[in-house]
């Protein structure tokens, strides 16, 4: 069984209550662990997998809560990282249909330093980048690079999800892309949501976006469409594998708990690079990384949502 490497962002989500879509009437607030990364590590070590937590909170109360909550999951925190800078926060208002809003108040997050001594530890495992401030500067940014030149050259499966808000680069989604772009190349998996697909690509037909970016060099690509399935795209097949219908109270949490039921399948494959050779194979594990997004959405909050295996299996 693999380890899975989830780097990036752990930070509280303060849900609005009682107000729909509008954060601007918002009076009271419910506190959650939140952060995509963390998420992801949440969803693998729920189903049973292995997972590490790669990423900086602060050294406040909220930072102690968060990485209590990934080890009351079976998360590995030990490569995790404190900072004198307050935990990073996210005000987030939900519609009716469960769609999220988010204003992001960043801090600690941004000051993760890149640890050489880890590097070690990539060999013959897994590493998730998926965290949606990666991109916005700090230390971070520049472990994140680093950190993926170590999986490549140690021999490591890689994962990407953008994560794209779309507030945190209005005006700047040129600079966005661009600062994927090397991640979509070096690759094997890559996770997307329509709107990124085709911001990332320039291309609207799903299908056309997904060959632009396997041109780049991404070998996997899922484009996650909600209630429609996923659209799973190799060189070797092109299909879209429906979800399951739910009633969405909360969608916080939808594509983390996708991807990382993916990457926990992936981690308990005695060679997870035949993934990459056998196309096939593909297609039901994405059909059960769908049944973990949807049931995510029935209940509040991203990680006391995530299902366990035999939730799952259920």
């Amino acid at each position: 069984m693999a380890r899975v490497y989830c780097i990036g962002e752990l930070l509280i989500d303060f849900v609005a209550e009682k107000q729909g879509s509008d954060l601007s009437k918002a009076l009271q607030f419910t506190k959650k662990a939140g952060g995509a990364p963390a998420n992801v590590a949440c969803a693998i070590a729920k189903l049973g997998g292995k997972s590490s937590f790669i990423g900086c909170v602060g050294k406040d109360p909220f930072g102690t809560f968060l990485l209590q909550t990934l080890k009351d999951e079976n998360v590995d925190i030990s490569k995790a990282q404190r900072s004198r800078a307050f935990t990073t926060l996210a005000f987030v208002s939900l519609a009716e249909d469960g769609e999220r809003d988010f204003v992001f108040s960043r801090g600690a997050d941004k000051e993760l330093k890149y640890d050489s001594g880890i590097r070690k530890d990539f060999v013959q495992n897994m590493l998730h980048f998926g965290a949606a401030t990666a991109m916005l500067g700090g230390t971070l940014e520049e472990a994140y690079g680093h950190y993926l030149f170590d999986g490549l050259t140690k021999e490591s499966f890689i994962s990407f999800d953008p994560n794209y808000r779309a507030d945190l680069w209005q005006g700047n989604e040129e600079k966005f892309i661009k600062k994927c772009i090397p991640f979509v190349e070096k690759s094997h998996l890559c996770k997307f949501s329509l709107e990124e697909a085709q911001l990332l690509s320039g291309k609207e037909n799903v299908g056309e976006a997904c060959e632009t970016l396997h041109n780049l060099g991404a070998n996997i690509i899922t484009v996650t469409l909600g209630k429609q399935g996923t659209y799973v795209s190799t060189k070797k097949i092109q299909a879209t594998v429906p979800s399951i219908k739910v009633k969405p109270l909360d969608t916080t949490g939808a594509g983390d708990a996708f991807i990382g039921c993916l990457l926990y399948q992936i981690s308990q494959l005695s060679d997870y690079n035949s993934i990459l050779e056998d196309s096939e194979a593909l297609l039901p594990m994405v059909s059960l990384a769908n049944k973990a997004g949807a049931l995510t959405t029935m209940e509040y909050g991203a990680i006391v949502a995530l299902p366990n295996l035999k939730e799952l299996q259920a």
